[in-house]
C-alpha cells in the first residue's frame, strides 16, 4: 500500500513540476548564451537582450 502510494505521490509531483522543468532546461542554455555573448564588444549587449527576450518567453509558455 505504501508503494502505490508513493508512486502516485511521485507522478503527481512529476506533472505538477513536468511544464517547468521542461521550461528551465531550455531557457537556461539560451540565458547562459546571452551572458556569454554579452562580452562581445557592440553587438554584444543587444544580442543578449534579443536572447533574454526569448528565454522570457519560453518560461511563459503554459505547459
Amino acid at each position: 500500500m505504501k508503494r502505490i502510494l508513493f508512486a502516485l505521490l511521485a507522478a503527481a509531483a512529476a506533472v505538477n513540476l513536468g511544464g517547468c522543468v521542461l521550461t528551465k532546461v531550455v531557457s537556461v542554455p539560451m540565458r547562459a548564451a546571452g551572458a556569454v555573448i554579452s562580452v562581445v564588444p557592440v553587438a554584444g549587449n543587444t544580442a543578449h537582450d534579443v536572447i533574454d527576450e526569448a528565454a522570457d518567453a519560453v518560461d511563459k509558455v503554459p505547459i
